[in-house]
């Protein structure tokens, strides 16, 4: 009878033993498991310390509670441990100069917003993809093509300006500047005519020029002259004859005074100027040049800047894309602007330092830089990874030494588990 009952006794301790063993043992794999994801997030950040506008990530470790046989009656015990990758997309990286001078950094918390080349169309030129992707990498170059493109191959979207109305438009597009772009005329602000009036004439003469408005659209203006007397002429608008105004000449034959009389009902003296107001937009008209002759020679010329040769593109801070021209202006050509999210570390992570929405992230919000806390952005720079690399190295090692203990763990409950087996051989 004693022996039966040490008998039953050993077979019940090896069963609890055995239980409670690899029990130890699944805890231990779990951990092995946990540290090896722990070991990938960080040798992620590792390997992307140097790449630009990547956000590190962190590991969170989470203990659960199993229904495992050594648990006391009303009592649990964590016996598993899970890892999961903490995202931490808001977090600024250090921006730095770059040699790139169309390279932009965000301070904030916009990105980009980007889309991906699904291939070449006929033309070399790329097809893009739907998918709205964004990004933090604001590396950005010219292709071949005159598109912005990233270092990870992303091209840059924006409102663009129509190159034949010469306003900008309301909806997102890849912006492209290519090296055919046509210079658009400046806004014509000062008009300026010389030449003689025939002192003897009884007929009008008209003195047309072509003004430009600030989309560089061309609007015909045409003055008419008309004399008076023998010292007085007057010069009207010949689609808006209230848009006059009197000159009066000297002895010499030269202007001695104007008083104009716009269509709006207000009248002023100058001694060269005539003040219009009309199409294309309000301009001031010099007519010291205008002589009394014995011939009608006037004619009228605009301070407008009619051409120039495409010579290079330029970024602004207000996230202004400039077209820049040899005879040393720049055009607006593009406007980006910056995406905000309630919750941008719920976005999913792409390639390429990318992200797409999801419905945690709540939906994008489209916002002129350095409004609603988009950010500011940073010329010639690039936002620097924020990989903390001796930290991490540092998590390396205490990884490395957690890893280490969980594998003894599992070596020493191997020992055991051959132990409790040859109890009752």
């Amino acid at each position: 009878m004693m022996l039966g009952h040490t008998t039953r006794s050993l077979f019940h301790v090896r069963e609890y033993a055995m239980s409670s063993i690899i029990n130890a043992v699944h805890t231990a794999v779990s951990g092995l498991n946990a540290q090896s994801h722990a070991f990938t997030d960080l040798s992620n950040n590792i390997a992307n310390s140097q790449t630009t506008g990547y956000k590190a990530s962190t590991t969170s470790f989470e203990d659960y509670v199993t229904d495992n046989e050594i648990a006391n009656d009303g009592e649990s015990l964590s016996d598993s441990v899970a890892a999961t990758t903490q995202q931490n997309t808001d977090n600024q990286g250090m921006v730095t100069t770059s040699t790139n001078s169309t390279a932009l950094a965000i301070s904030g918390n916009g990105f980009f917003n980007v889309l991906q080349a699904t291939g070449q169309s006929n033309d070399s030129t790329p097809a893009l993809g739907t998918q709205q992707y964004y990004t933090r990498n604001g590396d950005f170059s010219q292709d071949k093509n005159g598109y912005l493109v990233n270092t990870s191959g992303y091209y840059l979207e924006g409102y663009n300006v129509n190159a034949t109305s010469g306003t900008l438009g309301t909806s997102l597009s890849a912006i492209q500047v290519p090296s055919t772009i046509a210079f658009r005329p400046t806004e014509s602000t000062k008009l300026t005519a010389t030449g003689t009036l025939d002192s003897s004439s009884t007929t009008s003469v008209d003195m047309p020029t072509t003004a430009y408005d600030s989309t560089g659209t061309a609007t015909k203006v045409d003055l008419t002259w008309t004399k008076v007397n023998d010292t007085t002429w007057t010069v009207k608008d010949a689609t808006d004859s209230s848009n006059s105004a009197t000159v009066t000449f000297d002895s010499t034959g030269a202007v001695s005074s104007v008083t104009s009389q716009n269509s709006t009902g207000t009248s002023s003296t100058s001694s060269t100027s005539f003040d219009y107001t009309g199409s294309p937009q309000d301009m001031t008209v010099n007519l010291s040049g205008i002589t009394l002759g014995s011939a009608n020679t006037v004619s009228m010329t605009s301070d407008s800047v009619t051409s120039g040769t495409f010579s290079g593109i330029s970024m602004e801070t207000d996230g202004s894309v400039m077209a820049t021209f040899d005879n040393g202006y720049s055009q607006l050509v593009a406007k980006i602007p910056l995406t905000t999210f309630a919750d941008p570390n719920s976005l999913s992570a792409q390639n390429g330092q990318a992200y797409t929405a999801t419905s945690q992230s709540g939906s994008p919000q489209i916002n002129a830089v350095n409004t609603n806390g988009a950010g500011t952005l940073t010329t010639g720079s690039i936002e620097e990874s924020t990989t903390d690399l001796t930290g991490d190295l540092s998590k390396l090692i205490v990884a490395q030494q957690a890893y280490g203990a969980n594998t003894k763990v599992v070596s020493t409950a191997d020992q055991l588990l051959q132990t409790t087996l040859a109890m009752i051989q």
